[in-house]
């Protein structure tokens, strides 16, 4: 038996929210490309600022927070400094108290991904830690992003 065959790089449209990031040249690593590491920080920016643009996501104030319990990524194109890069985003999955965010990276005006991958948010409460029901309203909004 081989390998399961890689999935191909996904286009734009399959993405409903999009974040426009910018890369910086200290994310160029020795190689001379954005190093994986950076990817994983746009995956955060990417997510949290499509939270806040929508009003669910208060950094010092939410009640209800998301912590990361698994990321992931596929590298299909290189992308380095001084490239814009959009990040797509749409949910896969609503649980009771997570949600899987997948993350798409494109390089300038290029529609199909240089990487895509995921990113699974818990919610819990902020005080105690422990994991909570999605809030009403957050889940009527996420589902319009799936």
């Amino acid at each position: 038996m081989g390998e399961p065959a890689r999935p191909a790089p996904e286009t734009r449209s399959a993405f409903p929210r999009r974040v426009v990031l910018g890369t910086r040249w200290g994310d160029n690593d020795a190689y001379g490309h954005v190093n994986n590491v950076v990817y994983y920080a746009f995956f955060d920016t990417a997510v949290n600022g499509c939270l806040i643009e929508a009003g669910l996501l208060d950094i010092a104030g939410s009640s209800v927070i998301g912590l990361v319990v698994e990321t992931g990524c596929r590298y299909f194109s290189g992308i380095a400094f001084p490239d814009r890069v959009t990040a797509g985003v749409r949910v896969a999955h609503l649980g009771r108290s997570s949600v899987r965010y997948e993350i798409a990276l494109f390089r300038e005006a290029e529609d199909r991904a240089a990487a895509q991958g995921h990113f699974v948010h818990v919610y819990v409460d902020r005080e105690t830690r422990r994991p909570v029901p999605l809030p009403d309203g957050m889940r009527a909004v996420l589902a319009g992003w799936m």
